[in-house]
């Protein structure tokens, strides 16, 4: 991948965008002080080069009955050339997992998972996760409340100078 340069009216877009991924091209030209169709060249540019990688509507799971998120550190058994790829093979197949990150520290991997109640997440762990390959013991856990959450990523430090910065230069 090529690095892009970002430049203020890229960074208000991205912004924008962020906060209202449905806003049309007039509407995000009018928070940045551009016309649709160059709002329009930059989302092309910023798609093509991987920065903006897609569009979702963002679902609120206690709405759709999913009322317990939690979070597992998974530790493997060992770590062969195999193991860890079982793994995430069929960890990445389970849709209460949301996210699965292979990290460093105690654990192997963490997981945020959601179900419907305790229920489910326990029938979830006894049944599928801890029979996974390779498994060796899982933490959890339980959220027992939200006090933040956001898909909207910081872009202060694109405008600020940087000694290695390979994707993205600020081009002002």
């Amino acid at each position: 991948m090529s690095e892009i340069g970002i430049d203020r009216y890229d960074l208000q877009l991205l912004s924008a965008l962020q906060r209202d991924g449905h806003a049309t091209n007039a509407e995000l030209g009018e928070k940045a002080n551009l016309s649709a169709s160059q709002i329009s060249r930059r989302i092309q540019r910023l798609e093509e080069a991987g920065v903006i990688s897609g569009y979702t509507a963002l679902l609120d799971p206690p709405a759709l009955g999913l009322g317990v998120t939690a979070y597992a550190q998974v530790i493997l058994e060992r770590h062969d050339k195999t193991r860890p790829a079982e793994f995430e093979r069929q960890v990445a197949a389970l849709p209460e997992v949301l996210e699965c990150f292979a990290v460093t520290g105690e654990a192997d991997y963490l997981l945020r998972i959601v179900a419907p109640d305790l229920a489910a997440f326990s029938d979830l762990m006894m049944k599928k996760l801890l029979t996974l390959p390779g498994v060796a013991q899982v933490k959890t856990n339980i959220a027992l409340s939200k006090v933040k959450a956001t898909h909207e990523l910081p872009l202060d430090h694109v405008a600020q100078p940087r000694q290695q910065r390979p994707r993205v230069r600020f081009t002002g």
